[in-house]
């Protein structure tokens, strides 16, 4: 399979529909797109074929959730190097989670990042705006 592969994990629901905004955008720029909860990854086979991925957790406690850190452990393994990525999540008062997954993805996974981490306090309609305009971002990359 090729395309987008947007793996989230949610506490309250947001980053899924943060998640499901950037799937609508990257869909209008005509990318293939697949939407999966980070507790459905269970080994780096899961993160196959793709051409692009972006992960997102909500910010809880300072941190990003458990499920989207064990993710990343598994796409450590998954060779995502030169891909396409891009991370995003929702927070309520510090918001640290979406630029930690940034960093990671981009400095010790090696891939080609767009041009920032996407972090939503609001999911109101203007956010998840901002949400579609990311998503469109990363299809556009990926098409460069």
């Amino acid at each position: 399979m090729s395309g987008i592969l947007v793996v989230y994990t949610t506490r309250t629901g947001k980053t899924k529909k943060i998640a499901e905004s950037i799937l609508e955008g990257a869909s209008a720029n005509g990318a293939e797109v697949k939407l999966v909860d980070a507790k459905q990854i269970k080994n780096e086979s899961d993160l196959d074929s793709y051409d692009a991925y972006v992960f997102g957790s909500p910010t809880y406690h300072g941190e990003m959730m458990q499920s989207m850190k064990t993710t990343l452990f598994i796409a450590e393994k998954a060779n995502l190097e030169g891909k396409v990525g891009g991370a995003f999540g929702a927070f309520g008062w510090s918001g640290e989670a979406p630029e930690r997954i940034y960093n990671t993805v981009k400095n010790i996974f090696k891939m080609d990042m767009v041009s920032n981490f996407l972090k939503l306090k609001s999911t109101s309609a203007g956010g998840l705006q901002t949400a579609q305009a990311y998503g469109q971002e990363i299809a556009q990359k990926l098409n460069a």
